[in-house]
């Protein structure tokens, strides 16, 4: 399912706007402008791949969305560890970009505005462990 809505968000094919979770999430894309597929690396110990992503320079403005086919209901805490790997990618001020999340599952969409107050404590973590891998593969 990811790799079609890949396919068609990055050929721009738009589909019928029935209110159904990959429908949704494609248009969406579509419309914001979103990159699907993206890489998001800050070491070789910490990295991800966000499904569709888009950071407006001139807003500065941070939108993730993710795509999501179970039925367990998600959480916005892995599009916060992609906002989290992106700002320490790309070296941005997290407390001067406003950000919107969003998951796209069971005819939903759960929308999340975090701040600098969310995405900080995460970005500590994974420099911080990051380190301590770095430290523990030096010793052995």
């Amino acid at each position: 399912m990811h790799e079609l809505a890949a396919m068609l968000i990055k050929q721009r094919v738009r589909l019928p706007e029935e209110g159904k979770t990959f429908d949704m999430y494609v248009n969406d894309a579509i419309y914001y402008n979103l990159r699907p597929e993206q890489k998001l690396y800050y070491s070789e110990n910490c990295f991800g791949t966000a499904d569709a992503i888009f950071f407006d320079e001139d807003e500065y403005f941070l939108r993730i969305h993710d795509l999501k086919t179970g039925v367990t209901p998600a959480s916005l805490h892995q599009l916060e560890i992609y906002a989290a790997l992106f700002f320490l990618e790309y070296d941005l001020p997290v407390n001067e970009v406003e950000m919107e999340l969003r998951i796209y599952q069971n005819d939903d969409i759960l929308i999340g505005n975090p701040t600098v107050v969310d995405i900080a404590p995460i970005m500590d973590k994974i420099v911080t462990f990051d380190k301590l891998i770095e430290q523990i593969k030096k010793e052995n």
